[in-house]
């Protein structure tokens, strides 16, 4: 089951990964938020990280724990 939220504007966001290739060549995982479950999303929250909410758009974004 995908993880979901469900921000101030009732509007229900789940969570996604994906690991992209950097121009540099690196390797990174990315996380974002999406209307819809599709392919890539995450049951849980990764470590280290919480869910904040955009106050004027009302967007979810995950940021890394201080």
């Amino acid at each position: 089951m995908a993880l979901s939220y469900k921000n101030s504007k009732e509007q229900t966001y789940f969570l996604h990964g994906k690991d992209v290739m950097l121009k540099n060549g690196r390797e990174q995982r990315i996380y974002f938020f999406g209307k819809q479950a599709k392919e890539g999303a995450l049951d849980a929250i990764p470590d280290g990280f919480t869910i904040k909410e955009n106050t004027q758009t009302g967007l979810p974004v995950l940021k890394r724990s201080a």
